[in-house]
């Protein structure tokens, strides 16, 4: 996963530091040169022994080529860290060599160094949500009273406005960043237990040995080892997805007012971005295309999760080893997408004109609802809507703007003035709560960030 030709695409590059091979491999390391403080704490190891694993436990000191070819014998990744972890240190300090993994399991070195992974991964998916969120409060309120056309069902429908498009995303990232604060403390916990869980190997050592590591780790001593318990890992999975799936309904949003039949909003334009390799004149929208593309990986990555949590016993035959690649993937296109979503966010071009054009589009049908909503509360429900639908009729079928159909009826004309007709057909005068929900959102957003 290290070399990927379209990691520049699909993946932050911070992110993909987080998960390279070296990342993973300092994660357990981290979690050995811990595992020894912790020790030498509880009186387990001499003190002269720690520096020597700590001095051991830089990725840089292992080749990740042979280390890979190791793992396909030995089943996990932790088994060839380990052995190779106990020769530098032998080749240095002999007598430290005996004191290295002592008590531990090869899932404790993987899932804690997982975990530390994830604790990184999760910082930068916190931060790059709350940037992206800013960003959408600005644009929203900035938009508050840009008017364009709602769409039902990919068909016209009535006035909307862009600031309440965006308040509806930057609504959603709002309630995703309370979901990861809240299943922070949850995920971020040790994972220590021996062999089979109990730390026997250890004795009346374990549980003082087990709050010092939690403690050098600053990770949470969780009520009991979980080695096949992955609901953690399940649910920070889940929260993923719902925001890759928040992220693409942006995108495909964003993609759809770029059709050429729309033309009213576009991704920020760049030399380029977007071209086509046969038509000169194409600006395709690549970003929206990156969080549509996450939107639609993602839940099959997570569906892998949920389908590796029945786990057999104390230690798992396939369905953990199912998990190695997974969540970080997920992490990592997770990254991208909200990289493509900032860009696009912060530099958004809006043609309010051609939404305006737009709005007219079908001569004023889309504002029948305003008319007939007025005329209802003095003809009646049902013979207002006849009446409306009937003059809507007439405007499609003689290719005439619905205020002149409605100011030439009689029935209408009875009801409504010529003022109170410019007034309902008017766009920008039937805009509802838009203002009141980016208000609302933008609040919700700034009450989160204080």
């Amino acid at each position: 996963m290290s070399n990927q030709l379209f990691d520049a695409y699909f993946t932050a590059p911070a992110m993909r530091e987080v998960f390279c091979d070296r990342g993973r491999l300092q994660g357990m390391l981290d979690f050995e040169a811990a595992l020894a403080r912790a020790e030498a704490a509880a009186g387990l190891v001499p003190q002269s022994a720690v520096a020597a694993i700590e001095a051991g436990c830089k990725a840089e000191r292992y080749d990740t080529r042979a280390l890979a070819e190791a793992i396909a014998t030995a089943g996990n990744s932790a088994i060839p860290l380990v052995k190779a972890l106990g020769k530098v240190i032998a080749s240095g300090v002999p007598e430290a060599e005996r004191y290295v993994h002592l008590g531990a399991t090869s899932q404790d070195a993987m899932d804690t160094g997982l975990i530390l992974q994830l604790r990184d991964a999760l910082g930068l998916i916190e931060g790059a949500l709350a940037k992206l969120a800013d960003t959408l409060a600005r644009q929203a309120l900035l938009h508050a009273d840009t008017p364009l056309v709602g769409r039902t069902w990919l068909q016209h429908a009535t006035p909307v406005t862009l600031g309440m498009k965006l308040a509806g995303v930057l609504g959603a990232l709002t309630r995703h960043r309370q979901r990861l604060s809240e299943l922070r403390p949850r995920l971020l916990v040790l994972q220590f237990g021996g062999a089979s869980g109990s730390l026997a190997a250890l004795g009346s050592k374990a549980l003082p040995v087990a709050e010092a590591l939690a403690e050098q780790l600053k990770l949470k001593l969780p009520e009991q080892p979980w080695h096949t318990q992955r609901d953690r890992l399940v649910e920070f999975a889940s929260v993923l997805g719902l925001i890759a799936g928040s992220l693409g309904k942006f995108g495909r949003d964003v993609s759809l007012l770029m059709q050429t039949e729309a033309g009213e909003l576009f991704e920020p334009s760049a030399p380029g971005k977007g071209g086509s390799s046969t038509m000169p004149h194409k600006r395709n929208p690549v970003g929206a295309a990156v969080l549509i593309g996450a939107a639609t990986r993602v839940p099959g990555l997570i569906s892998t999760l949920f389908a590796a949590m029945p786990q057999e016993h104390e230690r798992s035959l396939g369905l953990w080893h199912a998990e190695w690649e997974t969540l970080p993937e997920i992490c990592c296109l997770v990254s991208g997408a909200l990289q493509q979503a900032q860009q696009i966010a912060e530099g958004m071009e809006v043609d309010a004109a051609r939404m305006r054009r737009n709005l007219d589009l079908t001569q004023g049908l889309v504002l029948a609802e305003a008319v007939s909503i007025v005329l209802a509360q003095r003809l009646g429900r049902d013979r207002a809507h006849h009446l409306l639908e009937q003059c809507c009729q007439r405007a499609v079928a003689e290719q005439r703007h619905l205020r002149a159909v409605l100011g030439d009826d009689a029935q209408v004309s009875a009801e409504l003035s010529a003022e109170e007709l410019d007034r309902l057909l008017d766009p920008a005068h039937y805009l509802g709560q838009a203002r009141v929900w980016v208000a609302r959102a933008v609040s919700e957003h700034q009450r989160l960030t204080a």
